[in-house]
Parts: structure tokens; C-alpha cells; sequence
């Protein structure tokens, strides 16, 4: 293990850990300055961690061993995903340890603990959100790794390092494959990150609830975990998208601390832009139905399959 693998290594789950909230902040920002709102701070999101630290927990009386352990296996497991993802260099340590494709089962994993968290208290909310989140999980996955299998393909790896490496040496060109799988991808984004159309993460409306249904029965620093989580998931997506779609910014192995220098401002300048992007789509869109996602996430697919034949076809 190099010195530089391991400072790498390091940096990307500090700056993954710290910017996840940041990124949350911000995108909440740009959608109040669109919407001609007054627009919260951009540290409100980490205020509002801060003080769930601070308040003691309140657990339902049959909650099981499960429920409280969830929170800290889903913020586990968004970190490790994080560790694992290329966001500022290419080759890290623990890259070796998952693929892009064993990458979606560890992001299912925090799925499937969130789930059963939810369900095991036994109220109607969490069962209901529970359920239309594996929906969800269960329509997004294939698209996602769709979107993969065109990235693999046109890189001759399934590894994200290997697939950022390999776009970062080719020619700058528009194929025709990727501008299809990147709408594919934007839009399981969406959809896995509880976001307009697909679920409206600032609504407290039961019957219209995905992700905050199965959050209602936590407290302090278990409620505080999942929401780090789920800004933790929200970066995670963020930075896959940038390594199969604009890997460009990223350190390689030869790079030194230098070239690490220069990827922090990179990263931060795409964060910024899909930040303001997200706001933007949000602003425009309206919530649909939640039994018209499979309609949205079926588009996804379509979407991603489309750009697999366009590359097989064509070669572009």
C-alpha cells in the first residue's frame, strides 16, 4: 500500500463524511433561491445532526436488537461506499475490495437494513415506506446497473476506478451511448435519493412519505445517523456520476499531494453544479403519483438499454 493510496484513502472519507451534509445544505439553498424563498444556512443540515446528538433516545417497547442497530450498519455502509467510490484519485486501497457492480449490492444492503428497521416496530407508516421503498430499490437497480454494463463496456472494466482511468485517456467526444445512460442514471438518482419527482424529501404528508415513513419512529442520535446517511447516499450518487460521466479532475497514482491539491477544488466544483443542477430539476418538476415511478424508473431503463444498443450498433 503506497503512502500516497493511503493519504488518498483518508481524504476521500473525510471529505465524503463532512462535504455529504454541505452538499444537502446547498442544494436545499439553490432550491429557496429559486423558489424566491429566503434560503437557509448552508450549515443547517449539519446543525441539525449536531443537535440529535444531543438528545437522548426514545425506543418503541418491541423494538428489536435490529432496530437499533440499523442506523449505525446503513452509515456504515454509505461510508465504506464512499471509501470505495473514486472521488478525488483513482486508485485507492480499498477499491480492489468491490467493483461498480458489488458496489450497487453494498448500496442495497443499506436498502434492505432500512427496510426491515422500519417494519420492525410494526407501525402502518414505517410498513407502508418500507414497501414502496423496495419498489423502488427493486425498479432502480436494474437501470443502474444498466447504466453500469454501457460504462464497463465502453471501458472494458467493471471496476469505477478502471472506468474513470480509461474515459480520463480518451479523446473528448459526445457518444451518443453515454448521453443516453447519463439521463438514465440521473433519473435512478432521483429515485434513490428520495428526491422530486419520485418522493419530495421536506414533505411530512403520510400517504405521500417514501424515505421520511420509515425514519418516524427514530430519535436523537439514531435519527441523526440516518439522515447522515442519507446525505452520505446522495454524495455517494453524486460521485459515481462523476467517475462514468466527467472523471476529469481525478489525482492518478503518479500524481503525488500535488495532484491531490487540485482534485479537492474539482470535486468541489461538481459538487457545486450538481447541486444547483438537482435544485433546478426540482424546481421545475412536479411530484408524480407514487404508482406512476414504475412508469419513471421503466423510463430509466429503457433509457439505459437504448444506450447499450447504440454502443453495441454503432460502436459510439
Amino acid at each position: 500500500m503506497s503512502t500516497f493510496g493511503l493519504l488518498a484513502q483518508v481524504l476521500e472519507i473525510i471529505a465524503a463524511v463532512l462535504a455529504a451534509p454541505l452538499l444537502l445544505g446547498w442544494v436545499n439553498q439553490c432550491r429557496a433561491w429559486l423558489q424566491n424563498r429566503s434560503a437557509p444556512s448552508l450549515l443547517q443540515p449539519w446543525r441539525g445532526i449536531r443537535k440529535l446528538f444531543h438528545k437522548d433516545a426514545v425506543l418503541a417497547e418491541n423494538a428489536s436488537a435490529l432496530f437499533r442497530t440499523a442506523p449505525y450498519v446503513v452509515f456504515g455502509t454509505m461510508v465504506l461506499a464512499a471509501a470505495i467510490i473514486p472521488s478525488m484519485a483513482m486508485h485507492l486501497p480499498l477499491s480492489i475490495a468491490a467493483d461498480s457492480i458489488a458496489l450497487v449490492g453494498l448500496l442495497a444492503t443499506a436498502r434492505v437494513f432500512l427496510a426491515l428497521a422500519a417494519m420492525d416496530v410494526g407501525t402502518a407508516f414505517g410498513t407502508l415506506g418500507a414497501r414502496r421503498e423496495m419498489m423502488i430499490g427493486f425498479l432502480a437497480e436494474p437501470a443502474l446497473l444498466m447504466v453500469i454494463f454501457v460504462a464497463a463496456m465502453i471501458s472494458h472494466t467493471t471496476s469505477l476506478a478502471g472506468i474513470a482511468e480509461s474515459l480520463t485517456g480518451q479523446d473528448l467526444a459526445l457518444y451518443p451511448s453515454a448521453a443516453f445512460t447519463a439521463v438514465a442514471f440521473l433519473l435512478v438518482l432521483l429515485a434513490e435519493n428520495a428526491r422530486i419527482p419520485v418522493d419530495n424529501p421536506a414533505t411530512h404528508l403520510e400517504l405521500t412519505m417514501i424515505h421520511e415513513a420509515m425514519l418516524l419512529e427514530y430519535s436523537a442520535r439514531h435519527l441523526a445517523l440516518m439522515e447522515w446517511a442519507a446525505a452520505l447516499k446522495l454524495f455517494n450518487y453524486a460521485c459515481i456520476g462523476f467517475a462514468l460521466f466527467v472523471p476529469w479532475g481525478l489525482a492518478a497514482e503518479g500524481a503525488g499531494p500535488a495532484g491531490l491539491l487540485i482534485s479537492i477544488p474539482a470535486l468541489g466544483l461538481k459538487l457545486l453544479l450538481a447541486g444547483a443542477g438537482l435544485a433546478l430539476i426540482e424546481t421545475v418538476s412536479a411530484k408524480l403519483r407514487v404508482f406512476r415511478a414504475s412508469e419513471f424508473l421503466a423510463t430509466a431503463f429503457l433509457l439505459a438499454v437504448l444506450g447499450l444498443l447504440v454502443h453495441l450498433l454503432l460502436g459510439a
